[in-house]
């Protein structure tokens, strides 16, 4: 309880970490309390499209009449779960196969080592859409797993490098001795090492995992959902009218405004979860 204590205070201090923090719980509510509370209607309402802003319609209605709010808050739930899920599986990668290339060494660490040069050579959008071209995309979990895919290589070699430093370490020294299993050294001896660190390139994994699959669901490699704020960019821009009409500029931008939000606010809450996770630095 203090260490949860100690934490927020932390983050409280770092006014940057904080200010996203609070964007960040803000979306995280909309997309587990909010779609409870917001009932969203997604048939067609002709009559009603591109309708101002009002009490009835927060941020008006869309190119078929339907409620843009309920729109973005319903679709939040898809682009934090592509952003979750598409981090755990980078950090999940990233962390097994860089710390046993660092761990093993030899044939073992050339091989990881030449795997990681790969993956960080390629370029990142066009692979996925042949990936996504090839691999039927009916969820949040399969493009978040194809994303951690191609994600973990910038996530092993930093970790590659924090395993050769600990390695030499007494304590690790004391478990090879001790003859305990290299998946008990690395997850229960060196990963608590590298918490702290892991904890801020989750988060902004996280940021990538979203901006890359907004940019797919965009050009249209992966419609599973009509209501993620990368199919509303797309439908937005597609209208004819959102780039004459004034009324629908609300439309256009709404989901481009929550994006960008939720991308800063994940770098800004990356930005102070290493001295609020590492005990050192917090105490300096």
């Amino acid at each position: 309880m203090k260490a949860l204590e100690s934490f927020f205070l932390s983050i409280y201090r770092n006014k940057r970490a904080f200010i996203g923090f609070i964007i960040l719980c803000i979306f995280i509510f909309a997309a587990t309390a909010g779609t409870f509370l917001v009932k969203l209607d997604t048939t067609t309402h002709f009559m009603q499209r591109y309708q101002s802003p009002s009490w009835q319609h927060l941020l008006g209605t869309d190119n078929q009449g339907r409620d843009t709010f309920a729109l973005l808050v319903h679709g939040s739930q898809d682009v934090l779960l592509i952003g979750v899920f598409g981090a755990t599986f980078t950090v999940l990668f990233g962390f097994t196969l860089g710390a046993l290339a660092g761990f093993a060494g030899g044939i073992v660490d050339h091989f990881i080592d030449f795997l990681t040069n790969l993956f960080m050579t390629l370029p990142q959008l066009p692979v996925l859409l042949v990936l996504s071209a090839f691999i039927k995309v009916s969820s949040p979990l399969v493009l978040a797993l194809i994303i951690g895919f191609m994600q973990w290589a910038f996530l092993a070699r930093p970790i590659r490098a924090q395993i050769l430093s600990l390695k030499s370490r007494e304590f690790i020294t004391v478990c090879r001795v001790m003859g305990f299993s290299l998946p008990y050294i690395l997850f229960v001896e060196i990963l608590p090492n590298l918490i702290s660190y892991i904890a801020m390139q989750f988060i902004l994994t996280m940021q990538t995992a979203i901006i890359l699959s907004s940019m797919l669901i965009m050009l249209g490699f992966a419609p599973f959902s009509v209501t993620h704020w990368g199919t509303l960019m797309a439908s937005s821009q597609a209208a004819a009218a959102g780039a004459f009409d004034p009324k629908t500029l609300v439309y256009l931008f709404s989901p481009m405004v929550c994006f960008t939000l939720l991308s800063t606010s994940c770098v800004l809450f990356a930005s102070g979860l290493d001295e609020a996770l590492n005990p050192r630095l917090r105490a300096h």
